[in-house]
């Protein structure tokens, strides 16, 4: 019993794993306008999101009316460390770019347009 409870345990651990994607944890963005936070990227549903975890500016962590908000979501895997078809809010300006991801590593390249108005970020892993 006890070899069986065993053998149940670690294949539903490797399960877990299987359905985990590489982009999952938290990532730094760039600065952008004297404050960054770090980004809690998860699956929601079917598709990639991340949450604005904390907040900072060069003093450290602040209190920002933006943390626990969507900023990146629909992002769609595509198994090969692309992700694309997904939306990202700039909170500085209140713009949502249609966006894509790059994984490579512990880099996340993003980049997002608004029309012809395109911006680029590399985001750094955090764990």
């Amino acid at each position: 019993m006890k070899h069986l409870l065993l053998s149940a345990t670690a294949l539903l651990a490797s399960a877990v794993m299987a359905f985990a994607d590489p982009v999952e944890g938290t990532w730094k963005p760039e600065v952008d306008d004297g404050h960054y936070a770090h980004i809690q990227m998860r699956m929601c549903k079917t598709t990639v999101c991340g949450v604005i975890k904390e907040a900072f500016d060069a003093n450290g962590p602040v209190d920002s009316k933006n943390i626990g908000k969507l900023l990146v979501w629909e992002m769609e895997a595509q198994g090969d460390g692309t992700y694309k078809n997904g939306k990202i809010w700039q909170p500085s300006k209140d713009k949502i770019y249609s966006s894509k991801m790059i994984l490579d590593g512990s880099q996340l390249f993003v980049s997002g347009c608004v029309g012809p108005i395109c911006k680029k970020q590399t985001w750094t892993r955090v764990n």
